[in-house]
């Protein structure tokens, strides 16, 4: 983009890559960097990894893949409305899950206890750390070799631990500084895909229904108002009309507060932005809106007794796959037995583990304690 604002991120100041490699002709850094993220191994998996619901329980249910390419698109309509780099956001969107196990939040925790003592697991260190050496696609480099600024957008959440061990990627959690706006973005463009994606999920799965949610002021609010433009539309196009208006909302929120904050702070440089407090945000009512969608969902969906019965399977899944390897590492695949030899056994389990689809890790379970499998 030529319009960027000053504050953004360009190619040109960017903090470039591990190894050095010639400027792409016909694209920008950040293109090649969307384009290297689409080809790898770990966002193929995406479609087969879930939100909520297992793989095989519905066709029409989020996969991490769908929710990605949601996310990029709403981030990369924000960033192109605040003249950010909306190539680098769109990097960024459609990695921030690549480190996610199978089964979702419940295949992550089972995760992290099981290595509770080996480092623990949390995705985006996972996400980063398939970027920046599980990747195996070039004779020059580990990983992908991506640019400095979307390798810090992957990475959301450090302790203080970790980001030591990262060395200049994880100064900022150390020092209390913020990443690009852009990255800021990609923080709430997530957010807003997949809370209000899970409230079409929950409907379509029949675990939440209309009259529940009309006790969530945004739905209520943006049902009122699709009813009164179209007051006889068929149920399904009822919510979808309903949603539509709830993500135009937030996101319309989102521009108008980021405007403001980005005007007070009047940021001259990607400097200023790192320096100053976060300047992507939600107005106050509407913050307040979100989280109690989030409570309400949290309650009605996510602890609900049939998703419940599919995280404690979930759960025992990942436990057993992970004891099975640990127990005997002749039985991982070849490349991770090496991969445990170099580092260490269980951190090889991870990703072997991680790097699972849904239906791959209950086949994975099926042949190793089933005396009917192969």
């Amino acid at each position: 983009m030529d319009d960027l604002a000053p504050y953004a991120v360009a190619d040109t100041a960017s903090r470039g890559r591990a190894v050095v490699e010639p400027r792409p002709k016909v694209r920008s850094e950040f293109q090649r960097d969307r384009d290297r993220i689409v080809h790898s191994t770990a966002f193929r998996r995406l479609e087969y990894k879930t939100q909520v619901f297992v793989n095989h329980e519905g066709d029409l249910f989020r996969t991490r893949l769908t929710h990605s390419i949601e996310v990029a698109q709403i981030a990369r309509s924000i960033a192109r409305a605040l003249y950010l780099n909306d190539d680098l956001v769109e990097a960024i969107a459609l990695a921030h899950d690549l480190g996610h196990t199978p089964f979702g939040h419940a295949g992550q925790d089972a995760l992290n206890e099981c290595m509770q003592t080996h480092g623990g697991f949390e995705h985006n260190l996972q996400s980063l750390r398939i970027v920046d050496r599980l990747e195996e696609r070039y004779g020059a480099f580990d990983g992908l070799n991506l640019m400095f600024e979307t390798r810090e957008g992957i990475l959301k959440h450090c302790s203080p631990a970790r980001a030591r061990e990262l060395g200049e990627l994880g100064r900022r959690f150390l020092d209390g500084r913020r990443p690009s706006l852009e990255a800021q973005i990609c923080n709430l463009a997530d957010e807003i895909a997949y809370n209000n994606h899970d409230v079409d999920d929950g409907l379509r799965s029949g675990l939440l229904t209309i009259e529940q949610l009309e006790s969530v002021t945004l739905f209520a609010r943006h049902a009122a108002e699709a009813d009164t433009e179209f007051p006889h539309l068929p149920g399904r196009r009822r919510v979808h009309e309903t949603i539509r208006r709830m993500i135009d909302a937030q996101v319309t929120d989102l521009l108008a507060e980021s405007a403001r904050r980005i005007a007070a702070a009047a940021p001259a440089s990607l400097a200023d932005v790192h320096a100053a407090p976060a300047m992507i945000a939600f107005t106050d009512s509407m913050q307040a809106e979100n989280r109690a969608l989030k409570g309400f969902l949290r309650e009605h969906l996510y602890q609900h007794y049939q998703v419940l019965r599919m995280t404690t399977k979930a759960r025992r899944t990942i436990h057993d796959l992970f004891n099975a390897f640990v127990a005997d590492p002749r039985l991982l695949p070849p490349q991770y037995q090496d991969m445990a030899a170099k580092e260490s056994l269980e951190r090889a389990t991870a990703d072997y583990i991680a790097g699972m689809t849904d239906r791959y890790a209950i086949r994975e379970h099926r042949r190793l304690y089933s005396v009917s499998e192969n």
